[in-house]
């Protein structure tokens, strides 16, 4: 099953799940430490349906300045260098877009986006230059994909096998999936700063 038939089955939670991992992996873009969407995370976990959610949100935008409205990078230090202001933004973006409660039909649009601006990241930043767009992969056609882009592929789909088949049981399996993509995506913007 392709990720956009995935995305359209999944319930609520497997919807903010995805949207939180797609996230939570490109957390290094906005200069977050490793725990910093935690509680979200627990909140998903959480059979209460996400009543803290809203305020947690709004703790986790505080400790992740969103973009000050110059262009700038808000004092964040991605480590990521010059030329990278596109990755950043699209992934304030994701944080800023955060519906305030996920048990809405707001989290399918924002579970999208976010799937959509994670693989546009990891195209962006991939080594080899990627330009093939990210429609395809998220259609079923992989074919051309860079390595980076068919890793990221492949985590935003284990996410919600993971919520479908097991619901509030997948919130730790997925939470680890995309802690391993974290640590991909830091070890890229660190090696491209080394570059730079």
């Amino acid at each position: 099953m392709s990720l956009v038939e995935l995305i359209a089955q999944a319930d609520e939670r497997g919807l903010a799940a995805s949207g939180l991992a797609c996230l939570d992996r490109c957390v290094p873009l906005l200069g977050g430490d490793d725990e910093v969407l935690r509680p979200l995370w627990a909140d998903l976990a959480d059979d209460a349906g996400g009543e803290a959610w809203g305020e947690l949100l709004e703790q986790v935008r505080g400790k992740l300045p969103l973009d000050d409205g110059t262009g700038g990078d808000s004092g964040t230090d991605s480590g990521a260098g010059s030329g990278t202001d596109e990755v950043v933004l699209l992934a304030r973006r994701m944080l800023e877009a955060a519906p305030a409660a996920w048990g809405t039909g707001e989290v399918r649009m924002w579970a999208d986006a976010c799937s959509v601006a994670a693989l546009q990241i990891h195209r962006l930043l991939d080594p080899q230059g990627a330009t093939a767009p990210v429609n395809g992969p998220r259609e079923g056609r992989t074919e051309g994909m860079s390595p980076l882009v068919a890793a990221e592929l492949r985590r935003q789909i284990a996410v919600l096998e993971l919520l479908a088949g097991r619901g509030a049981a997948g919130v730790r399996p997925a939470l680890e999936v995309s802690t391993e993509g974290r640590r991909v995506l830091r070890a890229v913007v660190s090696r491209r700063a080394r570059r730079r």
